[in-house]
């Protein structure tokens, strides 16, 4: 017979409970207080779990300062244990864009400021000096070009290697879509007095490195690039310029003329601005300098004093080239114009503009003539589809003192034919004979520079 145990539970209010009842009283006890300890030092894990991760930085910009500058230098702040850079390379603008907006905290440029309203809201700051090199495919024969050779080539009037020193082939010239990107306009700004000066590059591409890929196929191929961004690529190389190499000591010491700073890009008004700041100031420590060298790219204090040599170097280009500084759109810029546009959107209302442009300036020069080595004063005249005339002119009516009121012209221009040889390009032909590529073609038919052995060339006489 089991026996009731009596408990206690209150004064006075006696309760029984079976043996098994206390057991399973006795065990949950017991479990409870083994579990105590482990909650307690569950506590600090939960509490550790929730404290704040270190914040990270967004990066963009155009790819050849993230090759040259964030990329080595973004593992090194974080090595330092600043926290964490997200890079998003694609093109200057884009990078500009973002900074402006707040949707990246940094932005990378090869070019300052283009006093445009959006950029003067930012802070442009240089922090490494790199090589704007002019690349080609690593088989390419050319081994040197002269700063005007480079010009003339972007401006239009080189068309063929052979002109250079290379092989019988057209200069396929590439270039980067965006009017904006940091490459483009510096080497730009350097050969014409301005960035935004049009070219006559109709290979288009989003950035710099879809550029250099699309050169390393193409052994005719001719673009811009940094120095920092092709290094260690075996496809490409960097054509020396006036006889310099592009070289880290050729930049430091300015022999190499096509040096530029590279920026980073920051908005003052921007909640991470003293996070992106730090950034910028880490730049100049030991562990970002050895970074930056990594890339044969110099750090900002190591050039100073190409700061001082820049106005004069840029005057000395231009005027090895042939150019100065223009305001507006300099005479060459409908071609150029409308070839970069066609390549972008063939039917948009600009580049329908800018063709028609072409065809005015074309209208032009086969309608207006060129009078020189005239004396006096000549009013009135009107002269169809005469250019380089040999012939005479009859006074009809002349007005009082040396002034003519109108004048008979009769005259004929003297055409000689030219027989194609070896090793000519329409380029050398028309050196050779002091006409313009332009004119060959229109003269005669042909829709581009190819040319046969032997072929028949009409060519007027200056």
């Amino acid at each position: 017979m089991r026996l009731p145990i009596h408990t206690q539970i209150m004064p006075g209010l006696p309760t029984t409970m079976s043996v098994r009842l206390a057991r399973l009283l006795s065990v949950a006890l017991i479990g409870a207080c083994l579990a105590t300890p482990t909650l307690a030092k569950s506590k600090p894990k939960a509490h550790h779990a929730s404290a704040p991760a270190k914040s990270s930085l967004v990066w963009r910009g155009d790819v050849a300062t993230a090759n040259g500058v964030v990329n080595e230098v973004a593992k090194a702040w974080e090595k330092s244990g600043h926290g964490r850079i997200e890079l998003q390379p694609f093109n200057t603008a884009s990078g500009i864009d973002a900074v402006a907006s707040g949707t990246a905290d940094l932005a990378g440029s090869a070019r300052g400021s283009d006093n445009s309203a959006q950029n003067a809201n930012l802070t442009f700051t240089p922090v490494a000096w790199d090589a704007l090199v002019i690349v080609t495919q690593s088989s390419n024969p050319v081994r040197n070009l002269s700063l005007k050779q480079v010009h003339d080539i972007y401006y239009g009037r080189i068309h063929n290697w052979s002109e250079v020193g290379g092989n019988n082939a057209p200069i396929d010239v590439y270039a980067v879509a965006s009017p904006g990107d940091g490459v483009e306009y510096s080497l730009r700004s350097l050969l014409f007095g301005r960035g935004n000066q049009p070219v006559a590059a109709p290979r288009l591409y989003v950035n710099t490195r879809k550029l250099e890929e699309g050169i390393a196929l193409n052994p005719n191929g001719l673009g811009v690039s940094t120095l920092a961004s092709i290094s260690g690529n075996p496809k490409l190389k960097a054509i020396p310029i006036n006889g310099r190499p592009a070289t880290a000591a050729n930049i430091a010491d300015g022999s190499y003329p096509l040096f530029t700073p590279l920026y980073l890009v920051t908005n003052p008004r921007s909640p991470k601005a003293a996070q992106a700041q730090a950034f910028v100031d880490f730049m100049q420590t030991a562990p970002a300098e050895a970074a930056l060298r990594k890339h044969a790219v110099l750090p900002y204090q190591d050039g100073a004093a190409l700061v001082a040599l820049d106005t004069s170097r840029r005057s000395r280009i231009l005027a090895e080239v042939g150019a100065r500084p223009v305001r507006g759109t300099p005479v060459s810029a409908p071609g150029a114009t409308y070839a970069a546009r066609a390549a972008i959107a063939p039917t948009s209302p600009d580049t329908v503009a800018a063709r028609q442009a072409v065809e005015r300036r074309r209208a032009d020069e086969k309608d207006n003539a060129r009078l020189s080595r005239i004396q006096g004063s000549v009013s009135d005249v009107t002269v169809s589809s005469v250019t380089h005339a040999n012939g005479s002119a009859t006074t009809r009516e002349q007005a009082a003192g040396k002034n003519f009121g109108e004048v008979d012209a009769n005259a004929s221009q003297t055409m000689t034919t030219y027989k194609v040889a070896k090793g000519d390009t329409l380029s050398t032909i028309a050196k050779r004979h002091s006409v313009e590529v332009a004119q060959l073609r229109e003269w005669n038919h042909l829709k581009n520079d190819q040319i046969k052995l032997g072929q028949v060339l009409r060519i007027r006489n200056r």
